[in-house]
């Protein structure tokens, strides 16, 4: 994978990223108090940009943070943050960070009413790994140990990285999270099962991010006359799958063949995802051009 560019934004400077600094008083380095949006930009266009920020601005106001931009004030760092980066042409994706800010100090509470600080930088998009799409990925399964609001993009990532080192631990690429007998997510993507030619997907919650990609695949579905149902899948449903598949901002949405050690339907990728997957493809570029 490409390593990030060389100039991002923080508090208001364009710094090299190397040279980044922030305060060691500021609260999304004590506290993790803090929330992140990851955008995707296809041939220099930001993808879905309204709900990403929709999203952003969601978070935000779950831990009781005014945005410090309105959507233009992101638009026009988000187009400088590509300007000055040169991929206002290719695939990217552009991180941003939102934390509560530094006081002088450490304390729980009262929240300070100090200055927030915006710190994004951007990476080349990730290139799909030709021999993993043709094969699928393997993943593995685990209780859900994280926090009880996962539908705020929180920057405290403890437990995704714990959840994802195990599959990493195994050979797997993600860890796909259960809790009661019942489907959530996974580490790092939503997880949706397909049985009898029907997209089943665990329905929004306090426990699950409302995924970006995961309404692209709702979209899409109903676009290319995929049946599809958003409620909640058991284990065993997930386990007995014709087909399972990730979606996330930084792998589209992808094709699950192993589980737990075990072949996930004929143990290849199956022909919803196929139709899927092009579906993805012919998004992307009909967007290409689009103004945002």
């Amino acid at each position: 994978m490409a390593g990030p560019c060389e100039v991002c934004f923080l508090d208001g400077e364009w710094p090299a990223l190397r040279d980044a600094r922030i305060s060691p008083l500021d609260r999304s380095f004590l506290f993790a108090d803090g929330v992140y949006e990851v955008i995707p930009v296809f041939s220099g266009r930001p993808f879905r940009f309204p709900e990403h920020l929709q999203r952003l601005a969601n978070s935000l106001t779950a831990i009781r943070m005014t945005d410090p931009f309105d959507r233009a004030g992101w638009r026009n760092l988000i187009r400088e943050l590509l300007e000055r980066n040169a991929r206002t042409q290719g695939d990217s994706y552009v991180y941003i960070q939102v934390s509560r800010g530094a006081e002088w100090g450490r304390n729980h509470a009262p929240l300070p009413a100090v200055p927030p600080l915006v710190f994004a930088f951007c990476s080349p998009f990730p290139a799909p790994n030709e021999e993993l799409m043709a094969r699928g990925s393997a993943c593995i399964t685990a209780e859900d140990i994280r926090w009880n609001r996962c539908d705020i993009k929180s920057v405290s990532l403890l437990g995704n990285v714990l959840l994802r080192q195990q599959s990493i631990d195994v050979g797997a690429q993600e860890t796909i999270l259960l809790h009661e007998g019942m489907l959530r997510e996974a580490s790092a993507c939503t997880v949706h099962v397909v049985r009898g030619g029907c997209v089943l997907t665990p329905p929004n919650s306090q426990h699950i991010l409302p995924g970006m990609t995961r309404s692209v695949v709702e979209e899409l579905a109903d676009d290319l006359g995929i049946p599809r149902e958003s409620r909640p899948v058991t284990e065993q449903e997930l386990r007995s799958a014709d087909e399972i598949w990730l979606a996330s901002s930084t792998r589209n949405v992808t094709a699950v063949t192993q589980l737990d050690g075990q072949a996930v339907g004929r143990g290849v990728p199956g022909p919803v995802w196929e139709k899927m997957w092009q579906g993805f493809q012919d998004l992307q570029q009909r967007l290409a051009t689009t103004p945002w």
